[in-house]
């Protein structure tokens, strides 16, 4: 399996290229800012984009997605349709006039449960609300995406107005009971594993009850 961080945009975003190295198709996950950039990286290392995975829909997470469709041609932008921008002062679009996931035509809506086929390779969908209503993780054989649900030792804001505290501990005690470890690939900050997580994350130890 193919995997690469690239830090993107001014609050230093996560974006993720995870590939099939078998296949050569990859997915991007959160690209946040600068897609042009990203596609071209990408296509450097070898791989073709064959979909976006969207972890939550605040800007920093997808105002790369219409650069990386002009790159890239059409591929299917997978999000929660609870995080889906509506109207146009929806946060998830409009902040500091971002343009968003407005225009997208190819949107496909996860859910929990869902799966999504890279080549060999099955992602698994994972709901995490809390600092969105429609926050998601993607769980790849040993890989955790969490987007800005788990950080290392933290997790992420809850004083949106999309936000829900009681959601957000909720999700991070569903991720801190998943069985054996896994390494935690979060939207901000250094990667972590679930393991030294559960040991020393105060916020996922308060939602475990420790």
């Amino acid at each position: 399996m193919y995997l690469r961080s690239v830090t993107v945009g001014f609050v230093s975003t996560n974006c993720y290229f995870l590939g099939d190295e078998i296949t050569h198709t990859a997915a991007v996950i959160d690209p946040g800012d600068s897609g042009e950039r990203l596609c071209d990286l990408l296509r450097q290392e070898g791989y073709t984009p064959a979909m976006i995975l969207l972890t939550h829909g605040h800007f920093d997470h997808v105002d790369g997605v219409p650069g990386f469709l002009a790159a890239s041609g059409p591929i299917p932008v997978y999000v929660s349709r609870r995080d889906y921008p509506t109207s146009p002062t929806n946060f998830h679009i409009s902040a500091m006039g971002e343009e968003g996931l407005k225009g997208v035509e190819d949107v496909r809506f996860l859910a929990e449960g869902d799966t999504v086929a890279l080549g060999s390779h099955t992602i698994r969908v994972l709901e995490t609300p809390g600092h969105t209503s429609g926050g998601l993780t993607y769980q790849v054989e040993e890989l955790l995406f969490t987007g800005d649900t788990l950080f290392a030792g933290s997790c992420g804001r809850t004083d949106f107005a999309d936000s829900d505290p009681q959601a957000m501990l909720d999700s991070l005690a569903r991720l801190g009971r998943l069985e054996g470890d896994y390494t935690v690939l979060p939207g901000h900050g250094p990667a972590s594993t679930l393991e030294r997580e559960r040991q020393s994350n105060p916020y996922l130890r308060q939602a475990l009850g420790k």
